[in-house]
């Protein structure tokens, strides 16, 4: 199963999703990351946040959806709110869609103490999603039932 977590600039909360999603993924299941307008660069905050965590941050490299034009993902999971009321590029065919939206930690301001609490926060917010989602009983749910859980999942 291929997910793909989006957001608008794919520098900071679906990089973020993609490698603990990875991290946390038994065989079978994949993240990947995209923006709908791409930055170009991750921010370094991103990195050293999931280093410290003891998460890979091996080929994490911002990118635009049309990086997946060959290849559409299972699940499209937007987690910013500028991206939730987006449409999915039509080559995404029959994704799944959900929003599982986090506040912004880089735009938090203040000391160094203060940022790096609003990034480990929003990896935490992640990490109970990612493993609420691994948990799914995907043989027995049906569409519609999954499409239920991914929003509910949402709100943790």
């Amino acid at each position: 199963m291929r997910v793909l977590f989006m957001c608008t600039a794919n520098s900071c909360r679906s990089i973020l999703s993609e490698a603990v999603f990875n991290h946390l993924a038994p065989p079978g299941f994949v993240a990947l990351s995209s923006g709908s307008f791409p930055k170009g660069q991750v921010l370094p905050r991103s990195l050293s946040t999931l280093q410290q965590a003891g998460i890979s941050i091996d080929g994490l490299h911002s990118k635009g959806n049309d990086a997946f034009e060959g290849s559409p993902p299972d699940i499209v999971i937007t987690v910013c709110d500028k991206a939730a009321g987006e449409t999915c590029p039509v080559y995404f065919g029959p994704a799944l869609k959900a929003h599982w939206g986090l506040e912004d930690p880089s735009d938090v301001s203040g000391d160094e103490a203060l940022i790096d609490t609003a990034f480990r926060a929003t990896l935490g917010h992640i990490e109970r999603r990612c493993k609420a989602f691994i948990e799914l009983p995907f043989q027995r749910l049906s569409r519609d039932e999954l499409k239920h859980e991914l929003d509910r999942i949402g709100t943790l």
